[in-house]
């Protein structure tokens, strides 16, 4: 027990015996065994709030883990949306655009119709 031998504790037991006599070596074990225990109950309370300040530094860790893949995840989500309005924004330019060249061959065709016309009143002149 911390680092003695018996002939060691023997001869601090004989000096507490010899100092402080039969009748209050009793209640100075008493004592002493009260402060012992004190001081376990000190170290236990110190390791378990030290474990208790670990798991929540483990959480504060593990939360910010979860709140970066959340971040993340909300970009790319981000990036879908702006990509499939993108997307609208195309499909809506192609409509347009086969509009207009539908419209161009309505053109082309009314065109040619009076370059028609025109060419059978040429014709019969």
């Amino acid at each position: 027990m911390f680092g003695m031998g018996f002939t060691e504790i023997l001869m601090i037991a004989i000096i507490a015996i010899v100092f402080l006599g039969p009748e209050k070596l009793p209640n100075f074990l008493i004592d002493m065994a009260k402060f012992f225990k004190s001081v376990k109950r000190a170290i236990n309370d110190a390791k378990s709030s030290l474990e208790e300040e670990i798991k929540i530094s483990e959480l504060k860790e593990e939360a910010s883990q979860y709140k970066k893949k959340l971040t993340s995840a909300t970009q790319e989500i981000e990036e879908l949306k702006a990509l499939s309005e993108l997307k609208e924004i195309k499909d809506e330019v192609k409509e347009i655009q086969k509009g207009l060249e539908d419209k161009e061959i309505e053109r082309e065709v009314v065109d040619f119709k009076k370059t028609d016309l025109d060419d059978k009143d040429k014709v019969n002149v």
